[in-house]
């Protein structure tokens, strides 16, 4: 997961996103650190507060090609 990347990209803490996404500080730990895997819900909870997609946590890009043809990177 592209967790840590999306974070800092989106200029917060640990403790921001834990706060924004309603999880754990050592839930994003476990998760940025590869110790744990998190679960669908969590990882919408993770895009959310991020605001972006699943796919980009995920992949690092957004394949729902929503708008276009174009594949759109974050």
């Amino acid at each position: 997961m592209k967790l840590q990347e999306a974070r800092i990209a989106a200029g917060l803490t640990q403790e921001e996103l834990a706060a924004r996404s309603h999880r754990s500080v050592s839930m994003v730990q476990s998760i940025e650190n590869g110790r744990r895997d998190g679960s669908t819900k969590t990882l919408m909870a993770f895009a959310e507060a991020l605001g972006t997609t699943p796919n980009v946590l995920l992949y690092g890009v957004d394949h729902t090609n929503r708008t276009s043809g174009k594949e759109v990177t974050r």
